[in-house]
């Protein structure tokens, strides 16, 4: 269901710096253009900068992570402040605000001691080590496991980016489904329109979403919401590989095996190899494979999100 059909904004959380807002400890940003440009017509940001809703100043001395003992603290090291109690207990408050605001996503500066997701410097004796998760960026993965979240430096790898916002959008139609008023048979209409992209990512989860499925008379509503959710994501968040891509276009492709001419069927096959051997990107052979489903009427395949799980303007497969 998209965002003309449910009249919300699809919105995704973001640090501060990364729309340009002059929120940095010297008074500076660091605006990302994929999030400003491209990514940011297709969805509403919420902007949030830990340092200064925590009661920082703009401009502000350095902060850092220092291991002290069997914990992490966040400190000044030059005034010797010590913020780690102030920053867990308004990264709680505003993780609970965040959870109502109903996020389909997250954009976390990297490295940033609050919101740094992964590999954040960690001082102590010696040198320091990239250990450390940012204190904001570790309460919002603990209380929203299965949101998707992405540091801005990551988001440079094609790949990566692809998962992503394949993620927001997956997210999205998640929500919206088990938000509504559904029914057991529109699950299975959902689950089945969802089957080639989530093969794409991991086969075993897919299968493991399927027996969930079959049992969802047996639990309440709100318990077949969350197992099935949660499998769904966890799926989801396996970025999908070439090999995968190509079991699920030969998969799509044998639907065309009795209603092709010889030669588009070679042109097709064509398409998927030349994939496979990293000679085109994935939107060669799908644009292929959907001008063959428009042309034939196939409505299985009509109904599949893998053939646009994202808006085509993100250019997203012609870079993967």
């Amino acid at each position: 269901m998209s965002e003309a059909a449910t009249g919300a904004p699809i919105r995704i959380g973001v640090s501060s710096c990364l729309l340009g807002q002059n929120v940095r400890y010297d008074g500076g940003h660091r605006k990302d253009d994929f999030v400003t440009g491209l990514l940011g017509r297709f969805v509403e940001f919420v902007p949030i900068c830990p340092e200064v809703e925590v009661g920082m100043s703009i401009p502000r001395p350095t902060i850092r992570l220092e291991r002290r003992g069997e914990s992490v603290h966040l400190v000044d090291p030059k005034n010797g402040l010590d913020h780690t109690e102030a920053m867990v207990r308004w990264a709680a408050r505003k993780v609970s605000e965040i959870e109502k605001l109903e996020l389909c996503g997250y954009v976390l500066k990297k490295d940033s001691p609050t919101c740094g997701m992964e590999r954040v410097r960690v001082y102590a004796k010696g040198a320091p080590t990239k250990t450390g998760r940012g204190l904001f960026a570790a309460a919002l993965l603990d209380r929203l496991p299965l949101l998707p979240v992405e540091e801005e430096g990551r988001l440079n790898d094609p790949e990566l980016r692809e998962n992503f916002v394949e993620r927001v959008f997956a997210y999205r139609r998640l929500k919206d489904f088990f938000t509504g008023r559904w029914t057991v048979g529109g699950l299975v209409a959902f689950h089945t329109s969802e089957k080639l992209l989530l093969l794409a990512h991991d086969p075993d989860g897919y299968r493991k979403l399927g027996p969930i499925v079959a049992k969802a008379k047996e639990v309440t509503r709100d318990e077949m919401a969350a197992r099935y959710g949660e499998i769904f994501m966890r799926t989801m968040a396996k970025p999908a590989t070439p090999g995968r891509q190509v079991n699920v276009m030969q998969h799509m492709a044998g639907y065309f095996k009795d209603l092709l001419p010889d030669d588009e069927k070679a042109e097709l096959h064509d398409a998927i190899r030349d994939y496979r051997q990293k000679l085109v990107p994935l939107v060669v052979p799908l644009t292929l494979i959907r001008h063959h489903v428009r042309k034939l009427d196939v409505v299985y395949l009509q109904g599949q999100t893998h053939l646009a799980p994202h808006p085509k303007e993100l250019m997203l497969r012609n870079h993967v």
